[in-house]
């Protein structure tokens, strides 16, 4: 079953740039073969850390054919695919090329502020569309809307909506969803600080910034946790409290590639409105290391 693929840690990669602003394919592949080697489960193609909202139609295809050709398999593929627009949702599923990924991962609309019964039509459509299962987002600081318990749990009956990917910081909601959800619906974190306590209810693992750089730590962590050994697992935990709001203090991804960088697996750059992080930000992560 698909959903047993996809426990423990997924990486929210990247997108690697080179100075000039293009693809820095050289780089994404030191990062594929970065985090396979150190032990993480999957990987998240094109999500909100790979920068998807500025990379055009035609890189995310080159991106993903790139992804699959080096990945070989070697470990379960997630691909982002969504928007506020359903229509451009549905059109862009029949456009790409979803053989040999593992699920979709479709973040809630934005900007509209859709009723949460727009949230199941919308999603109601997708699922209904998409010829690989699909992964909810609910991300509220982004989208400026959630995605309520009581809708989750009413999406997760559809026999195409696999899980989500709770991006609320909001524990009473995902205890919510864990109490109420069918059994084989996954409840994955996405917030690194918080999924050991999720897993504590019930989620089954993250997608994860922190992974891109730290991927045997942070996946050495998730599977302590899964294994419900919360001391040793709390011990590494501990180790990315001070850096992990220096991830976001610029903007996501700014922070993890600054440290990307300084790993040498790929470059800083970032595309604008985000610009590279600051000599300020990079002297903090640095001596923090």
């Amino acid at each position: 079953m698909i959903q047993d693929k996809l426990k423990g840690t997924g990486v929210a990669l990247v997108t690697p740039f080179t100075s000039n602003m293009a693809v820095d394919f050289d780089g994404l592949r030191q990062l594929l073969d970065f985090t396979i080697e150190g032990g993480v489960e999957y990987l998240v193609v094109n999500g909100t850390t790979g920068e998807s909202v500025t990379t055009t139609t035609e890189e995310k295809a080159e991106i993903l054919a790139f992804v699959k050709k080096h990945v070989n398999g070697r470990v379960p593929l997630v691909y982002g695919l969504g928007g506020n627009n359903t229509q451009h949702v549905l059109d862009t599923i029949r456009k790409t090329d979803l053989e040999g990924i593992a699920a979709v991962l479709s973040v809630s609309p934005y900007y509209n502020k859709p009723s949460q019964q727009g949230i199941i039509q919308h999603y109601t459509q997708i699922a209904d569309a998409c010829p690989v299962p699909v992964i909810l987002y609910n991300v509220p600081g982004r989208t400026g809307s959630n995605i309520a318990p009581d809708t989750t749990v009413r999406l997760a009956a559809h026999q195409n909506i696999i899980g989500i990917k709770e991006a609320s910081g909001n524990l009473e909601q995902c205890m919510h969803i864990a109490k109420h959800k069918p059994e084989d619906f996954l409840l994955i974190s996405g917030d690194d600080m918080l999924t050991l306590p999720m897993i504590a209810f019930g989620a089954v693992g993250v997608i994860s910034v922190l992974a891109n750089a730290f991927p045997e730590k942070f996946s050495n962590m998730i599977r302590l946790g899964l294994s419900n050994k919360f001391k040793e697992a709390s011990d590494l935990l501990f180790d990315f409290v001070d850096i992990n709001p220096m991830m976001y203090e610029e903007g996501n991804p700014v922070g993890v590639k600054a440290l990307l960088e300084r790993f040498g697996v790929c470059g800083g750059a970032v595309r604008l409105p985000l610009v590279e992080a600051s000599a300020g930000l990079k002297d903090r992560l640095y001596k923090n290391l």
